[in-house]
């Protein structure tokens, strides 16, 4: 189960990813301290369930979904997408400023070649490519949204509390090219409200698409049980509004409301303990920072 759980998340049988070992290489801290919001929020495993409704939010955008339509290899290939993903998310959080910076640059020239058209919610064609200023914008709110609300609910204490993560991640939307990203919980909320506000998210068959696949994704079937738990978690911690756009409701036995949060916690819990606590990605980062203090004679971050 361990080794099942562990090649979902990595995309590979055995080991650790190259590019994780790579993290402890480096010539800086990175953006990021141990004491930060980020390491916080991205070393616990509650960001499996964000992963889930970070997709959930970002199908609401008709253009975003078209990319994914259009482009993805999603539904052929979804662990080599999650692994790709992860890949970005973790680099940018641990290893020193040049490989963010380079990982970043590598994701926005994969995104060159996606472009094409879709309708919007008012039916006007309109031309898009994956690199525009509002694609990269929804993309970088749902994936912060989620986090935040997730590490809220099933997560411990946030250094410096929710505002401190939202403005240290701005610096992912940064590297991405988003325009003005939010710096604090507020700010976020905003943001992805004055999207629905204009009328730009959209839902229709692709977005229903979507949910049946990410609902039901093609995992082991000795993970499924668990996931179910997770994806019912994840619809649980959206907003009303966005989650009658998707077509969910929170899980219930007949009329009673499922205990859904707390199951979550559960799940969450023996994931952990299946796993282990040490997140590879922050070790290999430490290791770095180790490093740097032993050749600099300073001590190293906690």
């Amino acid at each position: 189960m361990r080794n099942r759980l562990r090649s979902t998340f990595t995309n590979q049988a055995e080991g650790q990813p190259e590019w994780v070992l790579k993290l402890e290489e480096g010539s800086d801290a990175g953006f990021f301290a141990p004491d930060s919001a980020t390491w916080a929020v991205h070393g616990q495993t509650a960001t499996i369930v964000a992963g889930v409704r970070a997709l959930l939010l970002q199908a609401l955008h008709p253009g975003a979904m078209a990319g994914v339509h259009d482009w993805s290899r999603y539904k052929e290939d979804p662990l080599g997408r999650l692994a790709g993903t992860i890949r970005w998310i973790y680099t940018v959080s641990y290893a020193d400023t040049e490989t963010a910076i380079q990982t970043s640059n590598w994701v926005l020239k994969l995104h060159e070649k996606v472009y094409g058209s879709y309708l919007d919610a008012q039916g006007v064609e309109r031309a898009y490519s994956a690199n525009d200023p509002e694609l990269l914008s929804w993309v970088h709110l749902a994936f912060t949204d989620s986090f935040l609300a997730t590490a809220k609910l099933w997560s411990g204490p946030i250094p410096g509390g929710p505002d401190a993560y939202v403005r240290e991640w701005a610096k992912a939307g940064e590297l991405m090219g988003v325009p003005n990203p939010p710096r604090s919980e507020a700010e976020l909320a905003a943001q992805i409200r004055a999207f629905y506000d204009a009328g730009v998210l959209k839902s229709d068959e692709r977005v229903a698409e979507a949910v049946r696949f990410i609902r039901r994704p093609p995992l082991s079937k000795s993970l499924l049980p668990g996931y179910a738990v997770l994806f019912d978690g994840a619809v649980s911690s959206i907003p009303g509004v966005y989650r009658d756009m998707l077509g969910l409701a929170p899980a219930k036995l007949g009329p009673v409301p499922l205990p859904t949060r707390l199951s979550t916690r559960l799940v969450l819990k023996v994931v952990g303990d299946m796993l282990g606590h040490d997140e590879p990605s922050a070790t290999q980062a430490r290791k770095r920072l180790a490093r740097l203090a032993s050749e600099t004679g300073t001590p190293a971050a906690a």
